[in-house]
């Protein structure tokens, strides 16, 4: 009547005939572990469990923190050669499967359908790595043949099967695509691992600094213009060190230009606390904000 412990429910939803050895860092996970293999499965499977008594951390020894890595990399390699490409978005999980190095027979079918096989174990294998659930469509590179598609969507459907989390896989389309559901049991890997930046918001992009001296220049002379009856104004603009270094080098004639145009004074300060995308135009003796 309580949820069993990490340790308990990674034995249980994980441990097959196949496991040779479980390895863990601590004498009291050894015992615990071993006490209840013997109860579920038996003593031979209980007697496989050892502790891991190196200096150097369980994780990096058998480099799991390498593999950790690896998983939330855009790129999988193929054995071949090639690779896919994982994106998810809110919509959906877009996966790309490209040649790369395996070119050697380019565009022939069977190097395709070779190709094509492995991209299919890699995929099943990543959605259960990264706990991808959802809509999933995989881009397989272009088969002319229905039944080089045909072979692709059995193993696809057969990897599917021995997935824990249900899946439902449509047939490949002429385009090449495949379109599957995974049934989306909790949150992902990616985002139980990972918090959105707090810089760009997750998007992964800021604007760059030709985009921000443009706007600072658009806001300049609306409050020029705006302003253009009052004899003695003064205007300081605060922004990102970047976008200083913009404004001072190839858009410093631009400015002298529009300085000269409505003879008012302006001033520019870097100032590294402010957002990449963000400025302020201030009346540098009052410092009231325009």
């Amino acid at each position: 009547y309580r949820e069993p412990t990490l340790i308990e429910r990674t034995a249980r939803d994980l441990l097959t005939d196949d496991i040779s050895e479980i390895i863990v860092d601590t004498q009291e996970v050894c015992k615990s572990l071993q006490t209840l293999l013997a109860k579920i499965v038996g003593k031979q499977m209980s007697s496989k469990v050892s502790v891991h008594h190196k200096a150097r951390p369980i994780f990096e020894y058998y480099q799991v923190q390498t593999q950790i890595a690896d998983i939330f990399k855009r790129e999988a390699q193929l054995p071949s050669g090639g690779y896919i490409c994982v994106d998810e978005t809110e919509a959906l999980i877009s996966i790309d499967v490209n040649t790369g190095k395996n070119r050697t027979k380019k565009d022939q079918p069977e190097t395709i359908l070779a190709t094509n096989l492995e991209a299919a174990e890699e995929v099943a294998r990543q959605l259960r790595l990264r706990n991808i659930g959802g809509l999933v469509v995989v881009d397989f590179i272009d088969m002319r043949s229905a039944r080089d598609r045909d072979s692709v969507l059995k193993l696809m459907r057969k990897l599917a099967r021995d997935d824990r989390t249900k899946s439902k896989i449509l047939p490949i389309s002429r385009l090449g695509l495949m379109e599957m559901t995974r049934q989306r049991e909790n949150e992902s890997l990616k985002d139980a691992v990972y918090d959105p930046c707090p810089y760009c918001h997750g998007s992964g992009r800021v604007k760059s600094a030709m985009s921000m001296s443009v706007e600072i220049q658009r806001r300049l002379a609306e409050i020029l213009k705006r302003y253009s009856r009052e004899k003695d104004l003064s205007v300081r603009v605060t922004m990102h060190p970047s976008i200083l270094a913009r404004l001072k080098n190839e858009d410093a004639k631009l400015l002298i230009d529009l300085e000269k145009k409505y003879g008012k004074n302006l001033s520019f300060r870097g100032d590294v606390g402010i957002h990449h995308e963000e400025f302020k135009l201030v009346d540098p003796e009052t410092g009231v904000e325009y």
